[in-house]
This record gives C-alpha cells, sequence and structure tokens, in this order.
C-alpha cells in the first residue's frame, strides 16, 4: 500500500506544482497528472472558457469529481488546481490516498512564474500582484491547514522535486520484512 500512495502537489498558482510534479514523478516512474488538464479534457474547453461560461461554481465541482477519480487510482503524483483546497471534500479525498504537501511561494515570487499567463481567470485584474496577495490572504487557513509544507522561494525546480521526494519517503517508511 504505501509504495503506490498517491503524491499530491497542493498550493497557489505559480508555486511549482506541475513542473515540480513532472519532475518527481519521472525521478519516481510514477504517472503525473494535472487535475486542471484533466478538467479541460473531461470538458472539451478551456478553464477560462469553463470560467466564462458556466462559472466557477461550476469548475469547482468537475475539479471535485476529478479529484475523486484520481484519488481513488494510485501510483500517481496528483497536481490539483490552486483552488482545489476551498473544497475541504478535495483535501480529504486527495489525504485519503496520498501524501500531500503544500507548496508555497510569497506573492511576488508568484507573479515573476505565472508572469502574462492569460489562462489564469482568477488574475485577471489590473493589479496582479494585488490580486495574488488578496487571494493567498483568503486561502492561508486552507493552505496552513496541510501539515506538510514546502516553501519553493530560491529553490530551483530539481531542488523542490528532491524535497518532495524526501518528504514523501519520510511520510511513508518501507513495509516491514
Amino acid at each position: 500500500m504505501n509504495s503506490s500512495r498517491n503524491i499530491v502537489l497542493v498550493g497557489f498558482m505559480g508555486t511549482g506544482k506541475t513542473s515540480t510534479g513532472k519532475l518527481v514523478a519521472k525521478k519516481l516512474n510514477r504517472e503525473f497528472v494535472d487535475a486542471d488538464h484533466e478538467i479541460e479534457k473531461r470538458e472539451r474547453r478551456d478553464i477560462p472558457s469553463i470560467f466564462a461560461g458556466p462559472g466557477e461554481p461550476y469548475f469547482r465541482n468537475v475539479e471535485s469529481e476529478v479529484i475523486r477519480d484520481l484519488a481513488a487510482r494510485g501510483n500517481l503524483v496528483i497536481a490539483p488546481g490552486g483552488g482545489a483546497v476551498t473544497v475541504p471534500e478535495n483535501v480529504a479525498n486527495l489525504s485519503r490516498t496520498g501524501v500531500v504537501i503544500c507548496l508555497r511561494a510569497k506573492p511576488e515570487t508568484i507573479l515573476q512564474r505565472v508572469g502574462r499567463d492569460m489562462n489564469r481567470p482568477l488574475l485577471r485584474a489590473p493589479d496582479r500582484l494585488e490580486r495574488i496577495r488578496e487571494l493567498l490572504a483568503k486561502r492561508k487557513p486552507l493552505y496552513d491547514a496541510i501539515p506538510l509544507q514546502l516553501e519553493t522561494d530560491g529553490l530551483d525546480t530539481r531542488q523542490v522535486a528532491n524535497k518532495v521526494i524526501a518528504i514523501f519517503r519520510a511520510q511513508t517508511p518501507p513495509p516491514a520484512a
């Protein structure tokens, strides 16, 4: 069971969930799954279109379905979207079958990493840094509730991936002989 536990990287956008998750999956010979990409495949449209059409509540419902399906599988590295933690059921489902690690970064680092990426509907605002600060403040208690935390400021993807692997291994000791 331990070796098949999922590795789940939660955190705000731009904290490195996808880039780190891909590298962790490669190093551990696991499948990487980006929940947002799974949502887009299921819906046959991109996330900005979902937000513009049926809206965020609809998106969160589809996101919860995708997360429930992913959590039922094993041996994955999963990167849910940054807002997945806003639905308590998502964290519960992911925690049941995986080691959940929250990646963190300062607002300025996040802005630098997301740059001018316009595929971020929640950042469509005149002052993107202020919007990041506002969303981070709202979600802070949810991110803080994740017991395993990893600061990614000043680290490259390789360093973050190595720390994630070390945390995962510490949480899943090898089975007794």
